[in-house]
């Protein structure tokens, strides 16, 4: 009998668990998706409601590795056009 109660209490507890990070990751994710169009660092907000939810669902987790990915892909062909435009203006000088 005890262990029936600390199973349904167990069980409960992970539910409410899931729930609560569940309406805090959704409340974050559509803060930063209303800031798209409002003032305010959506690129910021909207992967970080994702990371919450991605302790709780799969989905949130594989788009958050295609954020971050997308992200990182960015930042790199930022930095190479970047390195590219001053290595090919005259008179610059190389940091190589």
């Amino acid at each position: 009998m005890r262990r029936l109660i600390n199973n349904t209490v167990n069980g409960a507890l992970r539910h409410t668990k899931r729930v609560i990070i569940s309406v805090v990751g959704f409340t974050v994710l559509f803060i930063g998706i209303a800031m798209i169009v409002l003032p305010g660092p959506a690129f910021i907000v909207i992967p970080l409601g994702l990371a919450i939810l991605a302790g709780e669902f799969v989905w949130a987790k594989k788009l958050l590795e295609k954020v971050k990915s997308k992200v990182k892909s960015t930042k790199d062909s930022i930095y190479k056009k970047n390195k590219t435009e001053a290595t090919d203006e005259p008179g610059s000088i190389s940091k190589e």
